[in-house]
């Protein structure tokens, strides 16, 4: 049962209007900075391709090399590319880094420069590939870093090898910067070294220019498809590395072993079409002709002498008896291979 005299009591006073003003301007300072302590940059997480980055700078090295070769070039002074190749990279770098397109092999990959220093403060990112490209700064110190300061320190080892400083003759003046040389090199290799290894696992920045400048390489377009196709590129890798391996062990290989080895699976068995008077090796006539002893087959001088250097147990091409000695044709004196 509820009383007359709780019933009777008057209504409280409504508040004055200013009370939600004075309300709002003592709790906007305390939402303007919960706001700002809390507020959200929303940082996609990219992985781009670790294989395409390093394909990106071997395509852009077989594309220097194709453009050296081409035929304009060979109505020039042999060697005089060589003279002229820093001003060839500066060439690429003026109408690719500079007016904000990538380099050939970048371009191919689906790859591009970012500043990443201006990613990190952009409130909106979409896909994650956003950002601006590089700047003016950054584009003149990749410049002078690639162009300027590989060429400087290449001249610069090539002079105190061609000086010899390394020498302990020499002054202890040109000791010493041979010797800083030779640390900072080691240095920079390790340095080198640790930022491949940084790079595998994060899959950013392939060099240590490109992490010193923030420059990262992301996808152009999301959505594109890779220029090269695996299959080209597994096909050229293998016969790079297959060429390469045939490179380095035909020197070491001894021609007449290998034809005294695959002589009795040759058609050709019967030795009535040969022609004694031709050397066996170079299959011409001999010029200064000279017979191997003691089966006295002739050869040239230059082919019997530089197998025989080569091979002291070298054997005949045409009866595989083991040479001990050469003799001019038509002389009695006689040469031995060991000398």
């Amino acid at each position: 049962m509820i009383s007359s005299s709780t019933t009777n009591q008057p209504p409280p006073p409504p508040p004055p209007e200013t009370a939600w003003v004075n309300t709002y301007q003592n709790l906007l300072p305390q939402w303007r900075s919960f706001s700002l302590s809390h507020q959200w940059h929303p940082i996609i997480p990219i992985s781009i391709s670790r294989v395409n980055q390093f394909d990106a700078a071997s395509l852009d090295i077989e594309m220097s090399a194709m453009l050296k070769e081409q035929k304009v070039f060979s109505l020039m002074k042999p060697g005089i590319l060589f003279q002229y190749e820093p001003e060839l990279e500066f060439l690429i770098w003026r109408f690719s880094i500079w007016v904000d397109k990538p380099t050939p092999g970048i371009a191919l990959m689906n790859l591009r420069y970012r500043d990443e220093r201006s990613v990190e403060a952009r409130p909106k990112v979409r896909t994650g590939l956003e950002g601006p490209g590089l700047t003016v700064a950054q584009k003149i110190w990749y410049c002078i870093a690639t162009v300027g300061g590989q060429y400087i320190w290449a001249c610069l080892q090539s002079f105190s090898a061609f000086r010899r400083w390394g020498d302990s003759e020499r002054r202890l003046l040109t000791r010493r910067a041979w010797i800083l040389i030779q640390r900072i090199e080691g240095l920079y290799k390790a340095a080198s070294f640790s930022n491949l290894l940084i790079f595998l696992y994060t899959g950013r920045y392939r060099n240590l220019i490109e992490r010193v400048l923030r420059a990262r390489l992301v996808y152009g377009t999301p959505n594109m498809n890779r220029v090269v196709s695996f299959e080209y590129m597994n096909w050229q890798l293998v016969w790079n590395k297959f060429s390469e391996m045939l490179l380095l062990l035909f020197p070491l290989l001894n021609s007449s072993i290998v034809k005294k080895f695959l002589s009795p699976f040759s058609k050709d068995k019967s030795g009535s079409t040969t022609d004694d008077t031709a050397c066996p090796i170079c299959q011409a006539s001999p010029t200064i002709p000279f017979l191997a002893l003691p089966c006295q087959h002739r050869y040239c001088y230059y082919c019997l002498r530089t197998r025989c250097t080569a091979a002291p147990s070298f054997c005949c091409s045409r009866c595989h008896e083991p040479i001990v000695a050469m003799q001019r044709h038509g002389a009695v004196v006689n040469h031995k291979t060991s000398g």
